[in-house]
């Protein structure tokens, strides 16, 4: 079986490296890579397993470079997983079958931002569903669905890792179903259909006049990236990590109950202890070890 691989963050590589380990993938697709310091490039993780496998390697701008290409390689199969465009129909129809790795339980959250936004919005449960690709976003044929809880001490970190090897496990176990004709999959209800958006920067600033568990739901949402944030006294702090606390106090939401030892934060109802946090210029630290010695606020002191 001859595969064409899209994929682009870290979510998308151990679903390349099983699908090489047991077919002819002919293509890998990502994203552009980013510049970083001193103008070094800083490959996408697909990129990066790709040279790695000694596979070929495309980055365009636009998907649609790459028509003459597809066309050209004669692949069965096209494989997505978090690639970050959309395909055109007419690529799509080079293919006997475009599956996609999708990471959420559709048809509930179909979009860019699934993994975040299920966290962020108070979900219990979430999964990977194994899907047709169509012209519409993620509104193809479902051929296979895999549960998994969402636990408080799960972050955007720790859920893009564990459903990165379902979706795996799952794409393994059923793509040669699926281009067979075996498994036909059945369509989505449409009357079902929500979506999750990719994440706006306006929504990366915490909120503290929300309810605790709406806080602290944001920050494991959005942590390691891109990360909430807050502003206190024109400073302005990513906090990758916290835990609910109670508090029946009526202090002013945003208000700093303790910054000694550790730093508790008042919400609408209850509070938020910081456990992880990056001043600006700072590298990630325990909020403990930023405490010792910190003169950009004081116990008092109000996050905007």
């Amino acid at each position: 079986m001859k595969i064409i691989f899209m994929g682009t963050p870290e979510f998308s590589v151990p679903i390349l490296e099983a699908l090489n380990e047991k077919y002819e993938v002919v293509l890998v697709v990502s994203q552009p890579n980013q510049r970083g310091k001193k103008n070094k490039i800083i490959y996408t993780p697909v990129a990066q397993k790709a040279l790695e496998l000694g596979l070929s390697l495309a980055q365009p701008l636009s998907i649609k470079e790459l028509f003459d290409r597809f066309k050209e390689l004669e692949a069965d199969v096209l494989v997505t997983a978090a690639y970050g465009q959309f395909v055109p129909v007419k690529m799509l129809n080079l293919f006997k079958k475009c599956i996609n790795v999708h990471g959420s339980l559709l048809p509930h959250r179909r979009g860019g931002a699934p993994i975040q936004r299920a966290i962020i919005e108070g979900d219990t449960v979430t999964g990977i569903t194994i899907m047709e690709m169509v012209k519409a976003m993620d509104a193809g044929r479902m051929y296979a669905k895999r549960e998994i809880p969402i636990l408080d001490e799960e972050s955007n970190e720790t859920m893009f890792a564990k459903l990165s090897i379902l979706g795996r496990d799952l794409l393994m176990e059923t793509i040669e179903d699926i281009v067979s004709g075996k498994n036909e999959g059945i369509p989505q209800d449409e009357k079902e259909v929500t979506i999750s958006p990719n994440i706006d920067v306006t929504e990366e600033k915490i909120d503290f006049n929300k309810d605790s568990r709406a806080v602290f739901n944001q920050i494991r949402g959005l942590a390691m990236n891109p990360g909430a944030y807050g502003i206190i006294n024109n400073s302005r702090i990513k906090i990758y990590k916290s835990k609910m606390i109670e508090n029946d106090t009526n202090l002013k939401p945003g208000v700093v109950i303790l910054a000694k030892k550790r730093l508790i934060i008042k919400c609408a109802t209850n509070a938020i202890e910081i456990l992880e946090l990056k001043p600006e210029g700072k590298q990630i630290m325990p909020a403990s070890s930023f405490l010792n010695g910190q003169r950009i606020f004081k116990e008092g002191d109000y996050f905007l």
